[in-house]
C-alpha cells in the first residue's frame, strides 16, 4: 500500500481525469431525482472544522443515494450579500459609519464588495476537493447574480400578493455601528455575558400629599440601561403588587427621604432598621405624577405618570419599571397605549441627539467601553441627588452577529413578513420533516416556531438585493416581481439590479412618480430563497424545480435552527400555503423532508477553537498527515453528527487511521500477495468464510437501515468493527489457507473486500476506490457501482453468527486463564473444557488453534463454564520451543525485508538439548519459515538475531 495521503491525491486525479463525479450523475435516470439544498457559505474567510463537518454530511448522503440509483445533482452556492462583506470592506477602506460610505459613494462601495466577495473561493475549492466532497463548484450560484436576485423579488412579490408583507414601526434591536435593524433570530446569535452598571434611580413624586406622605418622597426604579433614563416618560407598576413606604434618615450612604418600592424588594434587600410606614397596592399609585429626572423633554405630552402594566414583576429590581417607549417592546406598546408624546433621544447611529445637551453626540454603548456613557449618566444623577443605589450587574446582552458591537433596542420603521399569521402552518409543516436528532423537531426548532415573531426583512444598508418596492409621495406602493416588469414600468433595461443602480430607476404611472425605498433585503431572506434563486425559478427550470420540491435533504449546524433552516421553512410555508399556492402543491409544504443537524467542533480542551490561541490543528495539516478518509471517518462516526459538541482530537483521527485505513490496507496487501485480481467467488463451505460473508450481509443491512434514517454516525460506526473482525478473526484464522492459495479463501476475501468497498464508499471514498481499483471491480469506479442489496440472514447464518460470538468469548476467557497462569500462547497445552454450547466441531477446532490446545471438550457439567489444563508435559514443552523458534525466524525474515518467495538457509546455534528438539522438528521448521536448509552453526552474516527460548539464548541467521 502506498502512502495513504499521497494515494488519495492520485485517486483525486483519477476521478478528475475520468470525470467520475459527472458520470455518477449522468448514469442515473433524470426522471429519478434526489434533490438536496446546499446552504451558501460566505467566501470571505477560510473554511474551518464546522464547514468540513457540514461538507461531509452533504457528501456522504448524496453518494449513498447515488449508489441507490438516484440522480443527485450537487450545485455549490456562495452567499455574497450583507453585513459580513460590508464590514470587511469598511475596514479595508477605513470607513467608520454609514455616512462615510455615502460620502465615499455607494456605487464605489458596492463595486468594492463585489470585487472582494469571492476572495477565498479558490482556497474553498481546494479544501472541498481535497476532503473528497463531490459538488459542482464550476457552475455555482451566487446570491449577487441578477437571476438569483430576480427570483428573490418573485418570492417577495408573492408574499406581497398574499398580504404577508407590511411596513411597520416597532421597537427592535438595531446595530448602531451598522445603523440597521436586525431580525430576532440574528439577535439570538450574538448574546454574550457582560457586566453592566445597574442603577436604582430616585423619581421625585409631584404630589405625595395625595397619599398622605411628606414632601420629599421618591419612587425607586431599577434599570440596567442608564443611558435610556433621559428618554423616560412613564413609570410602570403592577396593579396587585404590594408596595411599601420607608422613611430613611441619617444614613451615610442614602439621602434623607421617603421611598416607595415593592415589599418583595424590601423583604429581600432592605435594612430592617428602616421600618415600613405604609403599604399600598400598585393600583393605588396609578395616576400619580412625578418630576422627570432630566430636563430635556419635560414638556412631553401625557408623560411623567405612574401607570399599571401587566409585565411588571418583583423578580428583579424594585417592582417599578422605568418606561422609555423608543427603547423596548413593552415600553413601546405601553407608551402607545397611554398616548404619551414621542421621545427618541438617541439616533440610529447610537449617539445622543442634540436635544440631550449634556451628552449630545456621545455613543450610548461604545464598543470599546460599553459602560463609559452609563458612568457619565450616573455622575449627572449623583450630582442632582437622584441615585438611590448602583451595582455591577452581570447579564446576557445581545451583540451584532457580524461586527460585535453592542445592540440597542430601538423603535424604527422596517418592512416585515407576517410570520405570526403563518404560525399554525409553520407548526403543521414542521410535523412533515424528519429531524436528526429527533429532539430538535419539537425542541429547539419547534419551540422557536411557537414563539415566532414577524420578521424584519429590510436593512438600511447598501450591498444586498434591493427590496423591489416603489412608492409615490402620497404613499401609493408598487411591488415589482421581475426584471421584465421593472423594465416595462420604467422604460429602461437592466443588467444589474443592485441598490446603486435601482436608486436611479423611476417608475411613472397614472401621472405619479414612484421612487424605490432605500432598503435592501436581510441576507437571511436571500439565503432562505435559495431553492428558487439557484434555479432562477419560476423564470427558468419550472418543471425541474417543481418535480424536486420539497428537497429530500439538507444539513447544517445547530445554530441554523434559528437561521437558514428557519428562513427556508418560513418562505416555503408562505409560498405553498393558502388557496392559491405560488408553487403548485396539493397542500402546504416545508422546504425539505429530511434534515441532519451537526454540533460544534471544539478544541481538545473543550474550549472554542481560536486562531489567536492556536488551540487546534489546521484541518489540512491533519489531512496531509493522515489522509482525508481518516478525518472523514473520525467526524462521521462521532457525536457531532447528532448536534452534540465534539472536542476534536488528533489522537482520535490517528486511531481511525490505524484501525480502519491501515488495517484495510494490510488485508488488501495480503490478498494481492497471494491472490489474483479477478479471483472468482462461488461460495465456500469453510466455516470462517461462511461467517464473514454473513457478517458482511449484516453490515450492509445495518448501514443501509441507518442511512435510510439519516443516522450517519450509526451507519458509519459498524464499518470499523467489521474491518476488525475481518482482520483479527477471519484473515488471521485463514492465513494458512491464504498462503497456500486456497481458492475458496482467496475468492471469499476478494468478494468481501469488493463488497466492503461499496458499503464504505460514501464514508471513506478514497480507500474504497483504491480497493475497488486494485481488485478490478466490475465497473470503472466504486462510486459508479450500485448499492449492494443483501437478502435477509437465514436461520443457519444467524446461528453461525451467534455461535461464533460464543466461540470468541470462550477464546477471550481462555486466554485470560493462560495469562493468569503465566503461560505464553505459543506454549501448547493439552485441553480446554467448556460447557456444552452445542458448538460444531469446526468451531471447536478454531478455539483449539486460537488458544493453542490439543483439544476442546464440551462438558455436560453446566456449572463449570470453562477449565484450562495448564500442565505442561515434555512433549508440549518441546512443541512450545519449536513455536518460539518459528516466531523468531519469521520476525527476522520480516526485519530483513524478505518476501514469501525468498527461500533461505537457516543457521542456528542453541543449547544442545534444544538443537536436538529442533532437529527432530526440522521439516516443520523449514516449511513454516520458508527455509530450504537448516544448519546448526553460527556464521558471520548480515541478517541475524538472538531469541530467548526456554530461558536460553538461541542465535539465528538467514542467508539467501
Amino acid at each position: 500500500m502506498p502512502n495513504i495521503p499521497d494515494n488519495e491525491t492520485r485517486i483525486l486525479d483519477f476521478w478528475k481525469k475520468n470525470n467520475i463525479f459527472q458520470k455518477s450523475i449522468e448514469t442515473r435516470p433524470a426522471d429519478r431525482p434526489y434533490v438536496f439544498y446546499d446552504g451558501p457559505p460566505f467566501a470571505t474567510g477560510l473554511p474551518h472544522y464546522g464547514h468540513i463537518v457540514a461538507s461531509l454530511m452533504k457528501d456522504i448522503v448524496p453518494r449513498y443515494w447515488t449508489m441507490k440509483g438516484y440522480r443527485v445533482e450537487r450545485k455549490w452556492g456562495w452567499d455574497c450579500h450583507g453585513l459580513p462583506i460590508e464590514n470587511i470592506i469598511e475596514k479595508k477602506l477605513n470607513l467608520k459609519s454609514k455616512r462615510d460610505i455615502e460620502k465615499y459613494g455607494i456605487d464605489k462601495f458596492n463595486n468594492a464588495c463585489h470585487a472582494a466577495v469571492l476572495k477565498y473561493a479558490k482556497e474553498w475549492k481546494d479544501v472541498v476537493e481535497r476532503i473528497g466532497r463531490w459538488v459542482d463548484m464550476d457552475n455555482d450560484y451566487k446570491t449577487m447574480d441578477i437571476e438569483y436576485m430576480e427570483s428573490i423579488w418573485w418570492v417577495f412579490s408573492e408574499l406581497w400578493k398574499k398580504d404577508l408583507v407590511y411596513e411597520g414601526h416597532k421597537a427592535m434591536h438595531i446595530c448602531p455601528r451598522c445603523e440597521t435593524p436586525l431580525s430576532n433570530f440574528e439577535v439570538t446569535q450574538g448574546y454574550k455575558d457582560v457586566k453592566d452598571i445597574a442603577v436604582t434611580a430616585k423619581f421625585p413624586l409631584k404630589h405625595p400629599e395625595k397619599l398622605g406622605l411628606p414632601g420629599k418622597t421618591y419612587v425607586l426604579a431599577w434599570t440596567t440601561t442608564p443611558w435610556t433614563l433621559p428618554g423616560n416618560v412613564l413609570l410602570a407598576v403592577g396593579k396587585n403588587i404590594n408596595y411599601v413606604v420607608v422613611e430613611i434618615k441619617n444614613d451615610e450612604n442614602i439621602s434623607d427621604g421617603t421611598y416607595i418600592f415593592s415589599k418583595a424588594d424590601y423583604d429581600e434587600n432592605a435594612d430592617k432598621k428602616y421600618k415600613i410606614k405604609k403599604t399600598f397596592k400598585g393600583a393605588d399609585l396609578a395616576g400619580l405624577e412625578y418630576e422627570p429626572l432630566f430636563p430635556y423633554f419635560k414638556n412631553t405630552e401625557n408623560a411623567f405618570r405612574i401607570v399599571p402594566a401587566d409585565f411588571v414583576t418583583t423578580e428583579e429590581g424594585t417592582g417599578v419599571v422605568h418606561i422609555a417607549p423608543a427603547f423596548g417592546e413593552d415600553d413601546y406598546d405601553l407608551g402607545k397605549k397611554e398616548n404619551t408624546g414621542w421621545v427618541q433621544h438617541v439616533g440610529m447611529d447610537g449617539r445622543f441627539t442634540p436635544d440631550v445637551k449634556d451628552f449630545a453626540g456621545m455613543e450610548v454603548k461604545p464598543k470599546e467601553n460599553p459602560q463609559a456613557t452609563d458612568v457619565e449618566i450616573l455622575k449627572w444623577l449623583a450630582k442632582h441627588d437622584l441615585i438611590f443605589a448602583k451595582e455591577k450587574y452581570e447579564h446576557s446582552y445581545p451583540h451584532c452577529w457580524r461586527c460585535d458591537s453592542p445592540l440597542i433596542n430601538y423603535a424604527t420603521s422596517s418592512w416585515f413578513v407576517r410570520v405570526t399569521k403563518l404560525k399554525n402552518e409553520l407548526l403543521k409543516n414542521n410535523k412533515k420533516i424528519h429531524w436528526v436528532p429527533e429532539h430538535i423537531k419539537e425542541g429547539r426548532f419547534g419551540k422557536w416556531l411557537e414563539s415566532a415573531r414577524d420578521w424584519a426583512v429590510s436593512r438600511n444598508r447598501f450591498w444586498g438585493a434591493p427590496i423591489p418596492i416603489w412608492q409615490s409621495k402620497d404613499g401609493d406602493t408598487i411591488c415589482v416581481g421581475s426584471v421584465a416588469e421593472l423594465e416595462k414600468l420604467s422604460g429602461k433595461k437592466f443588467t444589474d439590479i443592485h441598490k446603486h443602480i435601482l436608486d436611479k430607476a423611476i417608475i411613472k404611472k397614472v401621472g405619479k412618480e414612484y421612487k424605490r425605498i432605500e432598503q435592501v433585503f436581510d441576507c437571511w431572506f436571500e439565503s432562505g430563497g435559495m431553492p428558487y434563486g439557484q434555479m432562477h425559478y419560476p423564470f427558468e427550470n419550472k418543471k425541474k424545480f417543481e418535480a424536486g420540491f420539497p428537497a429530500e435533504f439538507i444539513a447544517e449546524g445547530q445554530d441554523q435552527t434559528r437561521g437558514w433552516f428557519y428562513t427556508l421553512h418560513v418562505l416555503a410555508t408562505a409560498l405553498t400555503s393558502g388557496k392559491n399556492p405560488s408553487i403548485p402543491v396539493k397542500e402546504g409544504q416545508p422546504a425539505f423532508k429530511n434534515v441532519v443537524v451537526n454540533g460544534i467542533v471544539l478544541a481538545e480542551d473543550g474550549k472554542k477553537m481560536s486562531k489567536r490561541l492556536q488551540n487546534y490543528p489546521n484541518p489540512m495539516e491533519i489531512v496531509k498527515k493522515y489522509g482525508a478518509d481518516a478525518m472523514r471517518y473520525y467526524l462521521a462516526s462521532s457525536p457531532v453528527m447528532y448536534a452534540e459538541n465534539l472536542n476534536f482530537s488528533e489522537t482520535g483521527v490517528r486511531e481511525m487511521y490505524n484501525k480502519l485505513l491501515n488495517t484495510l490496507s494490510n488485508v488488501l496487501d495480503l490478498y494481492l500477495m497471494y491472490g489474483n485480481k479477478n479471483e472468482k467467488y462461488d461460495g465456500s463451505e469453510n466455516i470462517l468464510d461462511k461467517w464473514i460473508t454473513a457478517k458482511l450481509k449484516q453490515l450492509g443491512q445495518e448501514v443501509e437501515k441507518n442511512m435510510n434514517e439519516y443516522k450517519l454516525a450509526e451507519a458509519s460506526r459498524p464499518i470499523v468493527e467489521f474491518v476488525s473482525d475481518l482482520s483479527q478473526w477471519h484473515v488471521r484464522r485463514s492465513r494458512d489457507r491464504i498462503k497456500t492459495k486456497d481458492t475458496k479463501a482467496l475468492g471469499t476475501l476478494r468478494y468481501v473486500l469488493v463488497e466492503l468497498a461499496k458499503i464504505s464508499a460514501p464514508f471513506v471514498p478514497f480507500i474504497s476506490e483504491h480497493i475497488y481499483q486494485e481488485l478490478k471491480g466490475a465497473g470503472e469506479s466504486v462510486h459508479l457501482a450500485e448499492w449492494p442489496e443483501y437478502k435477509k440472514l437465514s436461520k443457519d447464518e444467524e446461528k453461525l453468527l451467534k455461535d461464533m460470538q460464543i466461540a470468541r468469548e470462550i477464546v477471550e476467557k481462555a486466554l485470560s486463564l493462560r495469562s493468569e497462569a503465566g503461560i505464553k500462547v505459543r506454549q501448547p497445552l493439552a485441553e480446554l473444557q467448556i460447557s456444552d454450547f452445542g458448538l460444531q466441531n469446526e468451531l471447536l477446532d478454531i478455539i483449539a488453534k486460537e488458544i493453542n490446545v490439543k483439544k476442546v471438550e464440551q462438558s455436560t457439567n453446566k456449572n463449570k463454564n470453562i477449565a484450562l489444563d495448564t500442565k505442561i508435559t515434555q512433549e508440549l514443552k518441546e512443541e512450545g520451543c519449536v513455536r518460539e523458534l518459528i516466531r523468531g525466524v519469521n520476525a527476522l525474515r520480516k526485519k530483513a525485508g524478505l518476501t514469501p518467495k525468498d527461500k533461505v538457509v537457516l543457521y542456528l546455534q542453541a543449547d544442545k538439548k534444544l538443537e536436538k528438539v529442533f532437529e527432530k522438528n526440522k521439516e516443520k521448521i523449514l516449511k513454516t519459515t520458508i527455509s530450504k536448509k537448516l544448519e546448526f552453526k553460527k556464521k558471520n552474516i548480515k541478517d541475524s538475531d538472538e531469541v530467548k527460548i526456554n530461558s536460553e539464548n538461541t542465535w539465528i541467521g538467514l542467508e539467501k
